[in-house]
């Protein structure tokens, strides 16, 4: 009997684990110009980078993704299946501010695509309204604290 509860609590566990790390990712920071720091998911595979925030109920106010491409390009994005409003923030390799954009949730076709129309290596997610709060504006230099260069994503 005990070793059969035990059993039990082990492959609870185990379920648990494998549920929560369904969006477990490395982590990283993302330093604004007015020193504000946020602790932010790396999507640097081509999986994660799909995924994104997809299906998140909230996130926390210093929270957020960031995308690391493995070339600089212009790359659009999308909120299908995103219910976070955010604030998207295109850098570039220098981690200069290329473009932002504010984007709604949308889980219905047809999505709008938000076009940076600059290139960038780098897509930085934050919660809506968060680069206003902190005078964000293109051309600003972020500080990026163990976040993949862009020829180390996949």
């Amino acid at each position: 009997m005990t070793r059969r509860v035990l059993g039990i609590g082990v492959l609870v566990a185990a379920m648990a684990t494998v549920a929560a790390g369904q969006y477990a990712l490395r982590r990283g920071q993302v330093v604004l110009p007015d020193k504000t720091t946020f602790h932010v998911e790396i999507a640097d595979t081509a999986e994660t980078r799909q995924r994104g925030l997809m299906h998140r109920e909230s996130m926390a106010e210093n929270a957020g993704m960031v995308f690391v491409f493995p070339e600089p390009a212009v790359h659009p994005f999308w909120m299908k299946n995103t219910l976070i409003p955010l604030d998207m923030i295109w850098v570039d390799e220098q981690q200069r501010v290329v473009a932002i954009r504010e984007a709604v949730p949308c889980t219905a076709d047809p999505c709008p695509n938000y076009d940076p129309g600059a290139v960038a290596a780098y897509v930085v997610e934050l919660n809506r309204g968060t680069a206003k709060r902190h005078g964000l504006a293109v051309g600003a230099k972020l500080v990026f604290r163990g976040i993949p260069e862009p020829d180390k994503a996949r």
